[in-house]
């Protein structure tokens, strides 16, 4: 049995269990929540509730962060995107249904506004830090690069389009370097060159463009089989933020290209 094929069983064994369910459901509704909240909500006793979120966590429909003492639960809706995608075509219409519902619910825009989504890739560290960084790379899986010097406060200019969209900022820089471990740098401006270039429409364009900056966080965990725990939380968006909405799509497909590059055409040293 393959790897994938194992990841699959634990996905449906996870789901199989309402309480588990439970959890997914509170999550969905808040995310970002300890252990004492969620306990809060079940009448359960929390060695259960741990264990419920071990097995979530172990399928990878749960991803945890740390914000000082506390440690934060979160959806991640990776391990759904995968089976939809692995087998829309073996299943009839009504189960293809089902997976969608699913996967939809997962990604939904909770209370919270930041995103987080974790994938497992086959790889090393090092190869996955130079994909994120190495235009040569980026541009494979993302159709952009970065111009900067990657020390924290640099600026950072994004090239996109075959570099036929430029886009600066002065308050556009690097936040975080730790090679092989942590990555971090604010989120591009929407400017009307690039608006032109994907296609927004001025509506669209005048509604986003005003929003604040955000940031992006890579953190990079190498795993016991030989894979590596990618992370990236999206934070500083406001409530009801049209960005946040967009990007809940977009990083999905751009870590989907990212595994399949480093799996399929590993990085030379």
């Amino acid at each position: 049995m393959t790897d994938r094929s194992l990841m699959d069983d634990e996905v449906f064994r996870a789901l199989a269990d309402p309480s588990r369910r439970r959890l997914l459901d509170l999550l969905n509704a808040r995310n970002g929540q300890t252990l004492r909240e969620l306990c809060a909500e079940l009448d359960m006793a929390r060695q259960s509730v741990s264990k419920h979120l071990a097995v979530l966590e172990s399928a990878n429909l749960v991803t945890t962060r740390w914000r000082g003492r506390e440690k934060l639960h979160h959806l991640n809706a990776e391990p759904i995107n995968a089976i939809a995608d692995r087998w829309i075509h073996q299943y009839d219409r009504r189960r293809v249904q089902l997976f969608a519902d699913l996967k939809t619910t997962l990604e939904a825009q909770s209370t919270m506004n930041d995103f987080v989504y974790t994938t497992y890739i086959r790889t090393t560290p090092e190869q996955l830090w130079r994909a994120l960084t190495e235009p040569a790379f980026t541009e494979q899986y993302w159709g952009l690069h970065h111009e900067t010097d990657w020390k924290v406060g640099s600026e950072m200019i994004w090239h996109q389009r075959d570099g036929k969209v430029t886009i600066t900022g002065s308050d556009q820089v690097v936040v975080e370097h730790d090679p092989y471990r942590r990555l971090a740098y604010t989120w591009h401006h929407i400017t009307p060159e690039f608006a032109t270039a994907v296609g927004f429409d001025d509506e669209l364009r005048d509604k986003i463009s005003p929003e604040p900056l955000s940031t992006a966080i890579f953190e990079l965990e190498p795993v016991d089989d030989g894979q590596v725990k990618l992370t990236v939380v999206h934070t500083g968006f406001e409530p009801g933020s049209t960005i946040r909405t967009m990007i809940q799509d977009g990083w999905p497909r751009v870590f989907a290209d990212l595994k399949s590059l480093l799996e399929t055409s590993p990085i030379p040293a």
